[in-house]
């Protein structure tokens, strides 16, 4: 991979699987808060998705308060019809049309602290709004592995009969999130999956791009989350996208990230090797970290496309070329749930 564009064009190719799940739902698909880091490739996907699939008639549409028009307009150069809204704006939001399909990734995480409200606004209150406005749609609720507890790292991390346990405001939040949509599910017969993300991964962004960038830099890896679980972003997109085949009342619970429990000193070692550097190890491995078994979405959806060894293979050229890269850690050192 030697671009963005190239980049961008294999997070926006849909696989058989896509095109068929996308084609066994009726009705437009709309994509709130499709300006972060996964919405736009996510929008892009599902364009393509109903473009090469031969799915006429089926709009996506992406809602955010597009602050960047260039980004706007790439969108709709790639099939995506746009509304520019601020969803806290209760009149913006109401004046929204219906789709019979929702995405919802809108939220707040960085810079919770400090802003405790602004988060809990965005990831508790909101939902309520949305909930309430697309009542009659299907809908797919973005939401995080950071509700459960932390796991023995040898358990394979908390499955979807795990109850939750969140730390921190920030996952607090995110749990509050789930349980006013499943509130006004249930109350509106409207069929809903809780996705359960972590962590995406995409060259520009994420843990492994973190850990590669620290020792192509020198940088020491504090090991003291020894673990976590990833998946490419294009697979969770993907994903996150045929989950509509999945919504159901009460609502379907998924995780969703890669198959392994990922060493952060084992990746370290890897990206080493490829990066000509001895990686600096600091810290010793904790017994337990937030782990995320998404066996459960596998048996439904298959596993992930790209694998683990291809994403360090990528992320190694792309950080030995100097590749564009986002300034969005993850923070998934974090063990206080501060974010």
């Amino acid at each position: 991979m030697q671009s963005v564009q190239q980049l961008e064009d294999l997070l926006s190719t849909p696989s058989e699987e896509l095109v068929r799940d996308l084609a066994a739902i009726d009705g437009d698909i709309m994509v709130l808060g499709a300006g972060g880091k996964m919405g736009p490739s996510l929008s892009r996907l599902a364009a393509r998705a109903v473009r090469e699939g031969g799915l006429g008639g089926k709009r996506i549409i992406a809602v955010s308060r597009f602050s960047s028009a260039e980004a706007r307009q790439e969108l709709e150069e790639g099939g995506v019809e746009t509304i520019a809204c601020d969803l806290l704006n209760d009149e913006e939001l109401t004046s929204l049309p219906q789709a019979a399909n929702v995405i919802y990734m809108a939220g707040n995480k960085f810079g919770t602290t400090g802003n405790e409200h602004f988060t809990w606004a965005m990831n508790t209150y909101l939902p309520g709004r949305v909930a309430n406005h697309f009542r009659q749609s299907r809908t797919v609720v973005f939401s995080s592995g950071n509700i459960y507890p932390f796991t023995p790292v040898g358990s394979g991390g908390a499955d979807e009969s795990v109850a939750p346990e969140p730390l921190g405001e920030y996952a607090q939040s995110c749990l509050g999130r789930e349980r006013i949509f499943e509130y006004h599910g249930r109350k509106n017969e409207t069929p809903m999956a809780m996705y359960r993300l972590n962590y995406a991964v995409d060259l520009r962004y994420g843990v492994l791009l973190e850990i590669a960038r620290a020792v192509h830099e020198g940088r020491p890896v504090d090991v003291t989350m020894g673990h976590a679980n990833v998946i490419w972003q294009g697979d969770a997109n993907a994903m996150a996208l045929r989950c509509l085949n999945l919504c159901s009342n009460p609502p379907t619970i998924v995780n969703i990230t890669g198959p392994e429990t990922v060493s952060i000193r084992w990746a370290a070692h890897v990206f080493g090797q490829r990066l000509g550097k001895e990686p600096q190890i600091i810290g010793t491995e904790s017994e337990t970290a937030l782990l995320n078994n998404a066996s459960r979405s596998h048996q439904l959806l298959g596993y992930p496309k790209v694998s683990l060894l291809q994403m360090i293979d990528w992320l190694s050229d792309w950080v030995q070329a100097g590749g564009a890269t986002w300034n969005k850690p993850t923070h998934f050192q974090q063990r206080k749930g501060k974010f």
